[in-house]
């Protein structure tokens, strides 16, 4: 199977993401998600594939996320504001997403990842 790996090239965690696929042979189509951010559609179906919250896809860490105050502002925008928050920059959306036919891992937890 080969995996949609959504990453940002400057990111420390994304490239010891990419390392560990390398390193356990998993196939793999990368995309950057600066250059090609996700869109709603593809957000709210990864959401339901993830089987966690849409809060879950912000990049919480962000400079991006502290510079809008969204930590306290979150709480308050229903589920359609907050997809269309995260489709407006791809700096906004944790990262790495693996993407698997049937699965969404959220972020790099080697933990997760081993049962690729």
């Amino acid at each position: 199977m080969k995996y949609l790996v959504l990453c940002y090239k400057k990111c420390s965690t994304c490239k010891k993401a990419l390392k560990f696929l390398d390193d356990a042979h998993i196939e793999y189509e990368l995309r950057d998600i600066k250059d090609d951010r996700p869109n709603s559609d593809e957000l709210e179906s990864w959401q339901k594939l993830a089987k966690v919250d849409i809060d879950r896809f912000f990049n919480t860490h962000g400079t991006l996320y502290k510079e809008l105050g969204l930590k306290d502002k979150l709480k308050g925008l229903s589920y359609a504001e907050k997809l269309d928050l995260l489709k407006t920059d791809g700096m906004l959306v944790k990262r790495p997403l693996l993407i698997g036919k049937d699965r969404v891992l959220v972020g790099f937890n080697p933990k997760e990842w081993e049962n690729l």
